[in-house]
């Protein structure tokens, strides 16, 4: 597989994840709220309050997206190892503890107000031990593809 269908498969996946994304943030997420707030009027307090929560996170997420897109247009351009990538994956890094930060923060102020069930904390614990899994990965990548690229510079420079 060349640069440029590697750039188009990671494009393409990006977009329909993106796409999913909406579709479940934006519909499913607030329609299955709704039904469980039918099911259980007791807990229609809970609906806006946790709906707005997971949409802050989600905002995080889709930055992530579009900074993969443009790693992405950096490796059809054959640029993978840049500064430009090492940048972006230091970024992707730092939102992905971010978004880790404030969900656990976010899920522990629930849980104090009595908005949450040891359940769905335990849920989002899964969830933030991959967000912290996705920054090392990239914080390690952002390291690796700066030295690449400083080595490349290097050889750029050697006659």
């Amino acid at each position: 597989m060349n640069q440029s269908n590697l750039s188009k498969w990671l494009k393409f996946i990006t977009f329909a994840v993106g796409i999913m994304g909406i579709v479940v943030f934006l519909f499913i997420l607030p329609a299955i709220g709704k039904d469980i707030v039918a099911a259980n009027p007791e807990y229609a307090y809970c609906f806006w309050p946790w709906l707005i929560f997971i949409w802050i996170l989600v905002i995080s997420c889709y930055i992530v997206l579009f900074k993969f897109w443009g790693i992405c247009s950096q490796i059809e351009l054959n640029n993978s190892f840049s500064i430009l990538n090492a940048k972006a994956l230091s970024a992707i890094s730092k939102l992905a503890l971010f978004n880790c930060i404030i969900c656990f923060l976010g899920n522990v102020v629930f849980y104090i107000f009595n908005m949450s069930h040891p359940g769905i904390v335990i849920g989002f614990l899964l969830v933030i031990f991959a967000g912290i899994a996705i920054a090392i990965v990239a914080a390690a990548l952002a390291h690796l593809v700066e030295n690449a690229s400083n080595i490349r510079e290097e050889n750029d420079l050697t006659i």
